[in-house]
Order: C-alpha cells, then sequence, then structure tokens
C-alpha cells in the first residue's frame, strides 16, 4: 500500500516524539553535582584554548597565519636569535577565529551540562553542534562534554528513539575532530582516572548494597503487616461466625427443648397438644437446618460453588430481616411465648445488614425470655422514625427454664458489635413494674435509597 509522504513524515515525528516512560525526577545531590561538573569542565575547556594558542607565534604573510619556523644556518655560526614571544594571542583577523571561536564553543558545551538530568536529550543537541563547529586543532574544548552529554541522554531521555537517532550523529561529530590532534591525557592525570572510578564503582556497590538491605527490611515490615492483618481478618471472621451461630443455633434449639418438654409432660394425658408440641420442634428444627446451612454455605463457597467451575450454586435462602418477624414471633408463641408484634411508623426498606441486625436483636430478646422468664408474656414493638429504626422488645418476667444455666452472656456481646457497625445503640436492663427491657436503636438515613430502586 502506498503511504504519501508527508504521512510518512508524520508517522516519524510521531515516533521520535513518543515518550517510553517519564522522565527520571532528579535530586538535589544530582542536581548539585552536575552543576559542579559543567562549571569545572567549563574552566579546564576554556583554559586548554587559551593556553594552546598563547603558546604559539604567528606572523601574517599574506593574509595566512603560520607558526614561526626558525631557519637553518648556512654557515658554522652561531643561529640567529628569534624574537621574543608576545605576551598574548597576537592581533590580526586570525585572533578573532583562533582564539574567540575555541573559548565560546568550550562554554558552549560545558554549560549545558548543569541540565542534563532535566534536558538530556536537549543538552546532546546542543553538545553536538558545538562539536561540530569545533576546529580540529583543539578538539579538547568540546569532546569531554560530548562524551558526558551522550551518557546522559542515554541513561536519562524518555525520548528512546530520538536518542539512539542522535547518537550516531554525535559520534560522527567526534569523528571528525580525530583529524587533528586528538586528546591525550598527561600522565599527572593518569592515576587519578583509575582512583576516580574505583572509588565511584565502589561507592555504587555501598549504596546498591544499603538500598537492597533497606528493601529487604521494607518487604519483612509488610509482610509482617500483612501476616497481621490477616490475623485480625481471621479473628474478625471467627467472631462474626461465632455470633451467627450463636444467634441460629440458640434460639432454634432453645424453642425445641420447650417444645420437646412440654409434649413430654402432655403425650399420655392429651396426645392432640403433644402432637401440635412435636410439630412446632420439627418447624425450629427446619429453621435452625435452613439458616445454618446458609451460614456454612458462605463460609464452604469457592469457585466451583460460585457457578464459574462447573459445580451448581448451593440453594442458599436469603438472610432474615424484618419481613420474617411475623414468622419468628409465630414460632415464639407456638413454643409457649405470648407474644404481641407493633409496627408503628411508615414502613419502608432499609439496608439488608440492618434488617439482620433487627432480626437478630429480637431474635435474642425472645429466646432470653423463652430461657429465662417462663410463663411470662412479651412484646415487640418496631418504630419507623425519619432518622432512625427503634427495636424494643419487653416481657413481664417469669421464672427460668431448666435451659438457663447454659447460657454464656454472648448472645448480647454479638448484639452490641453488630450494631456498632451501623452506628447503633442497644440498652439492656430491668424494667421498674417487673421483668426485661432490650432496646436497640439504628440510625437511617431520611430517604433510603431501596425506595427509589
Amino acid at each position: 500500500m502506498n503511504v504519501p509522504l508527508p504521512a510518512r513524515l508524520r508517522e516519524l515525528t510521531e515516533l521520535l516524539k513518543r515518550a517510553t516512560g517519564p522522565l527520571p525526577l532528579p535530586t538535589r545531590r544530582g542536581l548539585v553535582f552536575d552543576v559542579a561538573l559543567a562549571l569545572a569542565l567549563g574552566i579546564a575547556s576554556v583554559q586548554y584554548a587559551v593556553e594552546h594558542w598563547d603558546g604559539r607565534v604567528q606572523t601574517a604573510v599574506d593574509g595566512v597565519v603560520e607558526p614561526w619556523v626558525p631557519a637553518e644556518p648556512s654557515e658554522p655560526a652561531p643561529p640567529p636569535v628569534p624574537p621574543p614571544l608576545p605576551d598574548g594571542p597576537p592581533p590580526g583577523p586570525g585572533w578573532l577565529a583562533g582564539w574567540l571561536l575555541p573559548v565560546a564553543l568550550a562554554v558552549a558545551a560545558s554549560a549545558p551540562l548543569a541540565l542534563r538530568r532535566r534536558y538530556p536529550l536537549a543538552v546532546l543537541w546542543i553538545v553536538t553542534v558545538a562539536v561540530s563547529l569545533t576546529p580540529t586543532s583543539t578538539p579538547r574544548t568540546t569532546s569531554y562534554a560530548c562524551v558526558i552529554a551522550a551518557y546522559g541522554a542515554a541513561a536519562y531521555s524518555p525520548y528512546r528513539v530520538a536518542t539512539l537517532a542522535s547518537l550516531p550523529v554525535a559520534v560522527f561529530a567526534l569523528s571528525r575532530l580525530a583529524d587533528g590532534t586528538l586528546p591525550v591525557v598527561q600522565n599527572e592525570y593518569i592515576p587519578l582516572l583509575i582512583l576516580v572510578p574505583i572509588v565511584v564503582a565502589a561507592n555504587g556497590l555501598r549504596t546498591w548494597k544499603l538500598r537492597a538491605g533497606e528493601s529487604d527490611a521494607r518487604m519483612s515490615a509488610l509482610e509482617r503487616e500483612r501476616a497481621e492483618e490477616l490475623r485480625r481478618a481471621a479473628e474478625q471472621e471467627r467472631a462474626r461466625i461465632a455470633r451467627e451461630l450463636h444467634d441460629v443455633v440458640t434460639h432454634n434449639v432453645s424453642v425445641m427443648v420447650i417444645q420437646a418438654g412440654a409434649a413430654r409432660k402432655v403425650m399420655a394425658t392429651t396426645p392432640d397438644r403433644a402432637r401440635e408440641a412435636l410439630l412446632a420442634v420439627e418447624a425450629s428444627g427446619r429453621a435452625a437446618m435452613a439458616e445454618l446451612r446458609h451460614a456454612m454455605g458462605l463460609l464452604t463457597m469457592d469457585e466451583d460453588t460460585t457457578g464459574t467451575g462447573g459445580a451448581a450454586t448451593p440453594d442458599l435462602a436469603p438472610q432474615p430481616g424484618l419481613g420474617q418477624l411475623d414468622a419468628l414471633v409465630a414460632r415464639v408463641r407456638e413454643a409457649g411465648l405470648p407474644v404481641e408484634l407493633t409496627v408503628s411508623g411508615t414502613p419502608r426498606p432499609v439496608p439488608s445488614g440492618v434488617g439482620l441486625a433487627a432480626y437478630r436483636v429480637v431474635q435474642e430478646a425472645l429466646t432470653n425470655t423463652v430461657k429465662h422468664a417462663a410463663g411470662s408474656t412479651a412484646a415487640v414493638t418496631v418504630a419507623y422514625g425519619d432518622d432512625g429504626l427503634r427495636v424494643e422488645v419487653t416481657d413481664t418476667g417469669g421464672t427460668p427454664s431448666a435451659s438457663a444455666a447454659t447460657g454464656g452472656g454472648r448472645g448480647l456481646i454479638g448484639l452490641r458489635e453488630r450494631l456498632s457497625v451501623y452506628g447503633g445503640t442497644l440498652h439492656t436492663g430491668p424494667r421498674p413494674g417487673g421483668g426485661y427491657r432490650v432496646e436497640a436503636e439504628i440510625p437511617l438515613e431520611k430517604t433510603c435509597p431501596l425506595e427509589e430502586m
């Protein structure tokens, strides 16, 4: 497929402008080092340019500047004394091109190195231009700066394609300086050039070890924190499971025990009443089994039970809520405890967690009444307010049953924990006229989102 040339140029431009990653954020230490490096290299380059031209004697012949060469003697006689060297660069048209230009190029190539971490590719381009303009007789004024700029672009520039395209240009610009005098390292600098890389490498190795140690310490701390979080999550889950099992088992088993005891007492005299009591035991057992299957199904559910792994999803009944209070009260009535349910205010949908908490409050209070106040009557009140839900369960007092000694007091503690999740409070205590009262208040929003669905 033929692609127009402008389109190809645009694609090439976009490719060069495409960044492969973010520019590394320079540190203050790195910026200070770059400024010091640019200053030191600039001073050395300018000094080289000045000394290079101060050490030459020049004469103008036909407008061409050439170095002075002593004449060979024609007879054995003392050679003529050459004229004294001038104190500075000789005047004339060659002074501007021969002395000022290398100094300007040295400054232009060294100064941008102070920004090589912020603008690495731009610094390489500027130094490459300076290298291209450098006379072959003064290669040291820009060659070292070009090497440093190329390293900075390769190390820091996020524009990898443009950098890879610019590096060969810089190499070509440096190669043209090979026709002149190559940079030569003086003997007194050789030990320095050997020791400095060794010190830098040793410091880098030490820094790497320190950072590796810090990384290991951070990873160990994160692992400990994760293990602690898992432990706390497991404890919270165990507490939640204990509350669920307590609420499910205690209520239904208490009702079953009372109904079974009643059936045993009247079995010989009134079989019909015994049959009704046994039917109530059966109903309570079925309800307990349904809620236990629900709780245990949540604990054992994995990927194969979610319908994605080929296994069938377990048939779990929904968690009870305020809509199941009538059935709960009916079961308690069948157990022999007269209960009256009153709903005031305007009923409205509430969040499932709030409904479950209110249901558990009524369930636990009626269970305690069956166990600790046999022969009493109970009243359940559910009041819907503008900004809250109030659930109250009262009884008139009675005698403890045989199963009263099996309680451990975990029920009310679990209820307080449930209600605290939703900002609710629980108040319990004896009534002034006798009996016991359990009252829960749960805040609700004035406009429940479920009403709008």
